[in-house]
């Protein structure tokens, strides 16, 4: 089941979205943090970072959950300046290492582009390391390539950099 979290049901997702965010991390996952990654810094992120936005209505938050445990998560950030008003940003696609190839992913997207709509966001962009294997779910959902910046991005488990693809997707 696919559900938009608020204010008022942030709280009781907390715990699972701290687990989500620190897994996804611990196996690799290229999402602004490396290792070593604890679980403080997940709940510091949920709770400094998207509560914020959420309460500024600068963002959604959607989740995937199965027997009431949420398992997957994606954000819908809208383009605040006024020559923006038709774009939004994709974020932090992220489904838990043991509830992966469900199709989890595909319907957050679903449900984040539906959204997208509603808010009359005729374009996504989102970024992904360009190694990572969500950049071939990003082309399956229609998403286009529109470059790749070398050099982008540390590596979660090296100190080595990695390029990372911009992707972009009309839904007019």
């Amino acid at each position: 089941m696919i559900s938009r979290i608020d204010e008022s049901s942030f709280d009781a997702a907390l715990d699972d979205l701290t687990d989500i965010l620190h897994a996804c991390v611990q196996d690799g996952a290229s999402i602004g943090f490396i290792l070593p990654f604890s679980p403080d810094q997940a709940r510091a992120y949920w709770q400094d970072r998207v509560r914020r936005d959420m309460q500024a209505g600068a963002l959604d938050l959607f989740v995937a959950r199965e027997n009431e445990r949420i398992l997957g998560t994606v954000q819908l950030i809208p383009a605040a300046m006024p020559n923006q008003p038709h774009r939004a940003d994709v974020a932090k696609l992220l489904v838990h290492p043991n509830a992966r190839r469900q199709g989890l992913g595909r319907v957050l997207m679903a449900a984040l582009q539906d959204r997208a709509n509603q808010l009359g966001r005729t374009l996504l962009v989102l970024d992904t390391r360009s190694t990572d294997p969500s950049r071939i779910l990003y082309q399956s959902l229609g998403f286009q390539i529109a470059g790749e910046i070398p050099d982008y991005c540390r590596n979660p488990f090296e100190d080595r950099l990695e390029p990372t693809t911009y992707m972009y997707k009309n839904l007019r």
